[in-house]
């Protein structure tokens, strides 16, 4: 058990040492006026197990066995965009009543305006 132990204790140091945040804000993107940068949750998490056992004459083999095992994980989700135009800033979250749905039903909005300020010509370039 005692390897079982050892193996916890780095696995949970590393977990430690790599999860120093749980929010990560993605690199931003403009179109057209408005900039956009996504906002993003992680999330880590690991399990493990040992045992240690002796073995039986009635069993095929007469010996002393032990197992560990660990295991890691680690997931990204969605949680909105942070849009700007001006002065004016406005969180769209990823999960409303709609789900993600709801981000992407205001796409199109902002392209339709993005391309009327584009054909008077105060529209500004893209990255």
């Amino acid at each position: 058990m005692n390897n079982f132990n050892e193996v916890l204790g780095k696995m949970t140091d590393f977990l430690k040492s790599e999860a120093k945040t749980e929010t990560i804000i993605g690199q931003q993107f403009k179109l057209g006026e408005f900039t956009c940068v996504p906002v993003m949750s992680v999330g880590l998490g690991f399990g493990g197990g040992g045992g240690e056992g002796k073995g039986n004459a009635k069993n095929a083999g007469e010996g002393e066995g032990a197992g560990t095992g660990i295991g890691a994980g680690m997931g990204m989700g969605p949680v909105g965009f942070l849009v700007t135009k001006g002065d004016e800033i406005q969180f769209l979250p990823a999960r409303s009543t709609k789900g993600l749905s709801a981000v992407f039903e205001k796409v199109p909005e902002l392209i339709d305006k993005y391309l009327q300020q584009k054909n008077s010509g105060k529209a500004g370039v893209p990255v």
